[in-house]
């Protein structure tokens, strides 16, 4: 009878040993999974061996520190850009309180549209309408004034569809993604099409990429004394476009390397992708998010003016560039 009770015992206390030694190592696993909202798919695997490929010394495809620079996208790369780009959805509202000033607009193209939320009309402006629009409501301040409207105008400001801040919609497998590079020596930049200065007052907080490490299109500015006060004085015209053929341009001015690591959504990502990856040694990664997923976010790429996947989607299979499933390859798309 004894020996029958201390078997069982020795069974149970065995079970619980390897049931617990089991909890550990699953534990274990998840906190060192660098990439918890990936699911375990091809891209977070080619993400975690380039990774591990130009981190390890004495190999032909190590990259000191200093070299390793990784580049991305902001609209639709890190965070939402549909049913319109963020920065237009600030410039209509900018139209809308600057209205009252301006009673001119009620018949002048593009503010019309703009104030009767005639995107068809808007869109058949082109890019002279949206030009004139973002120059008006972005210029006539300084930078420091405008930073406190962008600023404000976020912490007030909830996406359509979501109901959320717009802060609150950037995608956390992106947010990890930027801090498992840092974790490995990675210095990370925002390469955007959209405005340098809508960019920096938030970039850092949100996705603790500084404000120098920001580059985008910008608009002209000027050194001006204002009231025996220094100020740089924003003017309606424009300095830089960061987008298609810019974005190498700018990462060649701003930056002065180029990187080993491109991260974007659409064509007009396509020439930063290029000039990132096809530069011979060291390894390289170009890595595209394809928006598949219309339940948890959007589903789009060919056929759309906003983000459009098209030119870069057929470059990425002679390339070897990484494509991103949005349903099939992240457990969740936004932070809970």
């Amino acid at each position: 009878m004894f020996a029958t009770h201390d078997f069982l015992k020795s069974a149970r206390d065995g079970v619980l040993a390897v049931t617990a030694a089991l909890l550990f190592v699953g534990s274990a696993y998840a906190q060192s999974d660098p990439l918890p909202s990936w699911n375990d798919t091809a891209p977070k695997a080619a993400i975690i061996a380039f990774v591990e490929k130009v981190t390890k010394e004495n190999t032909p495809d190590f990259v000191p520190e200093p070299e390793r620079i990784a580049v991305f996208d902001n609209d639709g790369t890190l965070w939402t850009e549909h049913p319109m780009y963020v920065q237009l959805a600030f410039a209509l509202d900018r139209v809308r309180t600057m209205a009252p000033e301006h009673p001119e607009w009620k018949d002048t193209q593009p503010f019309k549209a703009a104030l009767e939320g005639d995107m068809k009309a808007l869109a058949a402006s082109g890019e002279k309408g949206l030009v004139e629009l973002i120059m008006t409501t972005h210029a006539g301040m300084t930078s420091s004034d405008f930073q406190k409207i962008v600023t404000d105008w976020l912490a007030s400001a909830r996406d359509p569809k979501f109901k959320r801040p717009y802060t609150e919609l950037v995608y956390q497998p992106m947010v990890e993604l930027l801090a498992y590079l840092r974790a490995n020596g990675f210095k990370t930049f925002i390469v955007s099409g959209g405005g340098i200065e809508f960019m920096r007052p938030w970039a850092e907080k949100v996705y603790g990429v500084p404000p120098e490490q920001v580059i985008g299109s910008s608009i002209k500015t000027e050194f001006r004394m204002q009231d025996d006060t220094p100020t740089l004085y924003r003017l309606p015209e424009v300095n830089f476009i960061d987008d298609k053929a810019g974005k190498p341009v700018g990462i060649n001015q701003q930056i002065g390397r180029r990187p080993i690591a491109a991260f974007g959504n659409s064509d007009g990502d396509l020439q930063m992708l290029q000039w990132t990856t096809m530069a011979g040694a060291p390894a390289r990664l170009g890595l595209l998010i394809h928006h598949t997923d219309a339940e948890r976010e959007y589903a789009y790429d060919r056929d759309t003016e906003v983000g459009r996947l098209d030119k870069a989607l057929d470059a990425a299979a002679i390339a070897g560039w990484t494509v991103v499933d949005m349903k099939a390859d992240w457990k969740q798309v936004f932070k809970d």
